[in-house]
């Protein structure tokens, strides 16, 4: 494993969209270098860019441990293991294919 002041740390935080229509919610995960205090710059970023955007910090802030100091395609930026006991199809569609997601395709 790298260094962690040169080690990168991808930190997940969640908001909710309060001036937009349906007031959707939003999954950010932003990239931040060096092991000290990587949640409270994360999170302090989080307020400004909800106060920039007309969203609301919920005040959720995950982080993760990339193990790498220099990113390249394919790095692996973020994970999260959670235990469940439903089946694969009805896992995704309560957490991640509820029908309510905007997405993009590339």
């Amino acid at each position: 494993m790298a260094d962690q002041a040169d080690e990168w740390y991808a930190v997940r935080c969640v908001f909710r969209w309060t001036e937009a229509a349906g007031q959707p919610y939003e999954e950010r995960i932003t990239l931040w270098r060096g092991s000290d205090a990587v949640l409270a710059r994360a999170e302090a970023e989080a307020r400004e860019y909800a106060a920039n955007t007309g969203t609301t910090y919920l005040g959720l802030a995950q982080s993760y441990a990339t193990g790498e100091k220099q990113l390249s395609p394919g790095s692996e930026v973020f994970s999260l293991l959670r235990d469940s006991v439903l089946p694969p199809e009805e896992y995704l569609d309560r957490h991640f294919d509820t029908g309510g997601e905007r997405q993009h395709s590339p």
